[in-house]
């Protein structure tokens, strides 16, 4: 982010305030945590609905058979050894995520509960109602949808600013606490449970490999129509979303810089 800044010689305007030890250029992190009380009427409703449809296009890949997410893969693989449900197994796994918050000093907000909760009966709900045995046409359909209702509800239910899932809160813990590229933490971590799913029985093909190409880009893309503006407040240790680029900590001018780059003492 650049300005215009006349400096006190006359020459005219300098472009100015680039990122540097002194300052970031002034944003604020768009889709960091609101509190409980700002605005629930308006927060609440996309919450929950973000997660309803999120919990349903799980459903919609999973009865796809063509392959899933990679946590999907594990709950499903889950499912496969135990008598449970895959919204229980999603659940229970949520919850064993988020005792790994702990040594990573990572705080659960209301969002986080909610994501455990509601993505466990919206998925029991749409796989409930979406049949099995269909044929290859109907499955791509049911997987091309479910991937992009997928990007579609990460985009609203994370506008609504409640704070991170499980999941998603593991990412950014670890990202602050080693200090590597939300990316770069979210593909190994992907990639292992990934690995645990498949060998237990989970579903791994080409919807997997769909989903990575997909949601991670279609997100950001519908998070631009659904985000609500506030106050923001940091969650935990400052980290960015798991998809690139859509938090981060962010630095504004300090005065000592503004008062060198205008010739002020």
């Amino acid at each position: 982010m650049q300005q215009d800044i006349t400096d006190r010689s006359g020459r005219g305007p300098r472009r100015g305030l680039r990122r540097g030890r002194e300052g970031r250029t002034a944003t604020s992190p768009p889709l960091a945590y609101v509190p409980l009380g700002e605005r629930p009427l308006r927060r609440l409703p996309q919450l929950f609905t973000g997660l309803a449809l999120y919990g349903f296009s799980l459903a919609l890949t999973v009865r796809a058979a063509l392959g899933a997410n990679p946590w999907s893969v594990l709950n499903e693989g889950l499912e496969h050894r135990t008598s449970l449900s895959f919204g229980t197994v999603t659940a229970l796994v949520g919850v064993l995520v988020l005792l790994l918050w702990i040594p990573l000093k990572q705080r659960p907000r209301f969002g986080t509960v909610a994501n455990i909760v509601v993505l466990a009966y919206a998925s029991d709900l749409g796989l409930l109602l979406v049949p099995e045995g269909l044929g290859l046409p109907a499955r791509a359909g049911l997987l091309a949808g479910g991937v992009l209702l997928n990007g579609f509800s990460v985009a609203v239910y994370v506008g609504a600013r409640f704070g991170p899932g499980p999941r998603d809160g593991l990412m950014t813990g670890l990202s602050a606490v080693t200090g590597r590229s939300i990316r770069l933490v979210r593909t190994l971590i992907e990639i292992a449970v990934l690995a645990v799913g498949w060998l237990l029985g989970g579903t791994v093909g080409a919807g997997t490999v769909l989903y990575a190409l997909a949601v991670g880009p279609t997100a950001p893309v519908l998070h631009a129509p659904v985000r609500l503006p506030g106050r923001c407040r940091p969650h935990g240790r400052a980290a960015p979303h798991p998809a690139d680029g859509w938090t981060g900590a962010t630095r504004t001018p300090s005065a000592r810089a503004r008062r060198r780059l205008t010739g002020d003492r």
